[in-house]
């Protein structure tokens, strides 16, 4: 059987760098829309589209490969390696597949795909004993082990294929999504996953590929939606989305000739305690950059001298700007470098600040006060909207649970801190996540590790702060899909996307504020 598809399939297509906002289904709905497709689907059709999605990606990223190993378990993510194996071989490539898993146990379409792949002559094994020499020489290798139903962790023979996997000099090729990852969460089902140079994930995008340690396994992600169209009447609605640039270009400032700096908004940045200066000239410096009109910059070490870099930024004491009455009019962002000291403020920075940005100290102050935590949620009620930019720590603490739950579940934990401050949560992390209530989360899809370093926080809110007091109409979180947005696609200027090589240098946060307005999509981009 030769597999087709339907004229409106396109096969694999990138997803990053990513060009528009994307759905995510968790396992779940994914699981609905396959059955749903399957029900209507002839025998074996989609498992056929799949496979052969699959063999025209790894023909695409590794043209030159004449040997592929295909890692393939006794579910229907083996039937995909299976197909994928019998139309590589027809194309002349020396192909081997190690069969990991009681074959006898096999559903439908992989028994049928076994089955072709088998007729078709292809070099086919139980499980890995006695292979290493033969698997260590081949040019590309395709982890289809476990699939979208894995929820526990790896068995012994499985665990020892992931190694192997992950030993192979080979670049890997994940189907749907890396052996060993948890499809809902990004977090490890056991000790280890695949760590793949490609994932093509099959029919819907699942949010683990994106945030915690989905992207360090899942390496460049693709789609194939299998040229499915969902049966009409059925609703599976998404359970996040991945952020593309969109909220970024609805936000840049067309300027007219006739406005001025009083046509853009003012920003406070009230940080910086003894010693941790820098992190308040950081946040005011991204302010001013990102266009606000004035930015005030009140540093609670009481020094008011003028920042030699930008002596536009206009410094006051703490005294002066904090019962000032267009505190309530202003953007705020509070907490950089803050320290202990920012805690007394924050009674009146809460009840008064028009819109505020939480960061850093001002966070862990709110944490062990339930006074704080009350008036930060009793803002929502006065209209006056809220953005909290925790680390995996601070929002730990500010949920009263360890960091590795919050890290084992960012979507659930990031939605859980927004409903319960009642103001959008910008979850900092690897696929940073963006919550707000009543709102699906979005998970971030740029950046890398080049924002791991001393500032790149600071310079994030300050950025915010900068951007929302020029569109002070906007919601909080549409500031920050576009801001956080911004800032991890500054990192990645200049990297080679398509390798997927982990970057070497960070960014240093002083550079980091000139890469983002260099990063700046037109308007017509």
């Amino acid at each position: 059987m030769t597999p087709t598809r339907s004229a409106d399939a396109i096969g694999p297509r990138p997803v990053q760098p990513s060009r528009q906002d994307w759905p995510l289904w968790q396992t779940a709905g994914s699981r609905q829309l396959e059955q749903a497709v399957l029900a209507r689907a002839a025998p074996h059709a989609l498992m056929a589209s799949a496979g052969l999605g699959l063999a025209r990606l790894a023909l695409a990223i590794a043209p030159r490969a004449r040997r592929v190993w295909v890692a393939a378990g006794p579910g229907n993510n083996g039937g995909d390696g299976l197909v994928a194996a019998r139309l590589l071989a027809a194309q002349g490539l020396a192909v081997r597949v190690s069969l990991v898993g009681d074959a006898h146990r096999m559903p439908a379409d992989a028994r049928w795909a076994l089955a072709a792949a088998q007729q078709a002559g292809v070099a086919i094994s139980p499980g890995l004993d006695g292979q290493s020499e033969p698997l260590a020489a081949t040019d590309l290798a395709i982890d289809a082990l476990l699939g979208l139903g894995a929820s526990h962790a790896p068995n012994a023979a499985m665990a020892d294929a992931i190694f192997r996997l992950n030993q192979h000099a080979a670049p890997v090729l994940a189907v749907d999504l890396p052996s060993g990852l948890c499809a809902d969460t990004g977090s490890l089902l056991g000790q280890t996953a695949v760590v793949a140079r490609h994932t093509l994930a099959l029919l819907t995008l699942k949010p683990g590929l994106f945030t915690g340690l989905g992207r360090d396994h899942a390496g460049r992600v693709w789609l194939d939606d299998l040229g499915v169209v969902a049966p009409a009447g059925l609703d599976i609605p998404a359970n996040a989305w991945l952020l593309g640039p969109e909220a970024l270009r609805a936000l840049l400032p067309g300027r007219a000739h006739a406005e001025h700096k009083g046509s853009f908004g003012e920003a406070l940045v009230l940080g910086g305690a003894a010693g941790m200066s820098g992190a308040a000239l950081l946040a005011a410096r991204a302010a001013l950059t990102a266009g606000a009109g004035r930015v005030y910059l009140a540093r609670l070490d009481g020094d008011t001298r003028p920042d030699p870099q930008r002596p536009e930024l206009m410094c006051r004491s703490v005294e002066s700007v904090i019962d000032a009455a267009w505190l309530a009019q202003a953007t705020v962002v509070c907490g950089c470098g803050g320290g202990d000291a920012v805690r007394s403020l924050l009674p009146r920075v809460l009840e008064r600040a028009a819109r505020l940005v939480l960061d850093a100290d001002a966070l862990n102050a709110v944490a062990g006060d339930k006074g704080l935590m009350t008036a930060l949620a009793a803002r929502a009620d006065a209209g006056r909207p809220s953005v909290l930019t925790p680390h995996p720590l601070e929002a730990a603490r500010l949920l009263g649970v360890a960091v590795s739950v919050v890290q084992a579940d960012r979507l659930r934990h990031a939605q859980l801190l927004a409903d319960q401050t009642r103001a959008t949560v910008v979850l900092k992390g690897s696929g940073t996540v963006i919550a707000a209530p009543g709102c699906l989360p979005r998970i971030n899809a740029t950046g890398n590790a080049r924002l791991g370093t001393a500032g790149s926080g600071d310079v994030l809110a300050g950025w915010l702060g900068g951007l929302w007091a020029q569109q002070s109409a906007c919601r909080g979180d549409a500031i920050a899909y576009a801001s956080v947005w911004l800032h991890g696609r500054a990192a990645e200027l200049g990297d080679d996307l398509i390798s997927a090589q982990p970057p070497r240098l960070p960014l240093r946060a002083a550079d980091l504020i000139e890469a983002m307005a260099q990063a700046l999509p037109s308007r017509s981009a």
